[in-house]
C-alpha cells in the first residue's frame, strides 16, 4: 500500500504536537507496549462499531480511527487491529529513542504523534473503498501529511489497491490527466486569486502526474464505481501554505478502456 506524504499545512495539527496533558507520564508511556491491546470484538449478533484509539502524554500523542463499515468485515478489522497497534509500537518507540537522545544532548524534546483517520468513501454491494487521511510528527518543524487508500473485495475478502482496477497506472494517468490538470488549476486558481500561467517558471504552475499522488474510486450511484478521486497532499501542487487539494473526476469512456475486463462490471460512466 502506498502513501503520499508531505508537510501538512494544517495549524491544529501543529498545536496538536505542541500541546498535550499533563496528567500522563512519560513513565506510563514507556510500559504503555506490553499494555496496549486491541478491543474485544463484538458479539457477532452486535452491529459492529467503528473504533478509535486516542492518546496523549508526555512522550507522545496517537489516535487512529477507522468506520464501522470496515469493523463488520473481520479480516479487514483484524487487518486495521494490527495496523493500529504496530502504528502505536513504533511510535512508542521512537519516541523513547529520541526523549533518551534529548537527555544525553541537552535539547528540548516535542512529543512525537501519529493521526491516521480512515472513512468510508463509498459502500458498494461488492466493493468497500476507503480512505486515510494520515500525519506524523517526528520532532521537526511541522507535521507531515498525507493519504492512503483501499478497496476491499467483498467476494474474494480481501484488498486491492485503487490502481489495481487498471491495465496500468501510466494508462489510467493518460485517461484522466487532461481532466486532472484542468481541474487542479481551477482549484490553484481560487486559492491563489490569479490565473495558473502555463509559460510560469514556478514548478508549482506546472501540472503533475495524477497517479503520483493518491488515487480513490467513488460512486454518485450507489450501484458502480463511476468516479475517480485523486488525493493531493501539501507541496506536491502548491506550496506549504496551500494545502491539499482534492480532484474528483468522473469516469469516461477513456476510463472504461483501461479498466481490466475482469473489473468492467464494477465500473460505470459518471458524469
Amino acid at each position: 500500500m502506498r502513501v503520499s506524504f508531505a508537510v501538512v499545512a494544517c495549524a491544529f495539527l501543529f498545536v496538536a504536537c505542541s500541546e498535550r496533558s499533563d496528567d500522563a507520564p512519560v513513565a506510563a508511556a514507556t510500559s504503555e507496549v506490553a499494555e496496549a491491546k486491541p478491543s474485544e470484538a463484538p458479539a457477532s449478533a452486535a452491529p459492529a462499531e467503528a473504533r478509535k484509539e486516542s492518546v496523549s502524554n508526555d512522550l507522545y500523542e496517537f489516535e487512529y480511527a477507522y468506520p464501522a463499515p470496515a469493523a463488520s468485515i473481520p479480516k479487514l478489522k483484524s487487518w486495521f487491529d494490527a495496523d493500529l497497534e504496530e502504528q502505536r509500537r513504533d511510535l512508542i518507540k521512537d519516541g523513547q529513542e529520541q526523549l533518551e537522545q534529548s537527555k544525553k544532548n541537552d535539547f528540548p524534546y516535542h512529543p512525537l504523534g501519529y493521526w491516521a483517520n480512515w472513512k468510508v468513501v463509498t459502500d458498494l454491494p461488492g466493493w468497500l473503498s476507503l480512505s486515510g487521511s494520515i500525519s506524523t510528527y517526528e520532532g521537526g518543524a511541522h507535521p507531515n501529511h498525507g493519504f492512503d487508500a483501499l478497496v476491499w473485495d467483498r467476494q474474494a475478502n480481501q484488498r486491492r489497491e485503487p490502481e489495481d482496477f487498471f491495465s496500468s497506472e501510466d494508462a489510467l494517468s493518460r485517461a484522466i490527466r487532461r481532466d486532472f490538470c484542468r481541474e487542479l488549476d481551477k482549484q490553484r486558481e481560487k486559492k491563489r486569486g490569479a490565473p495558473v500561467k502555463a509559460d510560469s517558471d514556478d514548478p508549482f504552475s506546472e501540472c503533475i502526474n495524477p497517479t503520483d499522488s493518491t488515487v480513490i474510486l467513488g460512486s454518485s450511484s450507489g450501484k458502480a464505481f463511476d468516479r475517480i478521486g485523486i488525493l493531493v497532499a501539501p507541496y506536491e501542487a502548491g506550496p506549504y501554505a496551500e494545502g491539499d487539494y482534492e480532484v474528483t473526476l468522473p469516469v469516461t469512456e477513456a476510463v472504461m478502456t483501461v479498466v481490466k475486463p475482469e473489473y468492467r462490471a464494477a465500473f460505470a460512466k459518471g458524469r
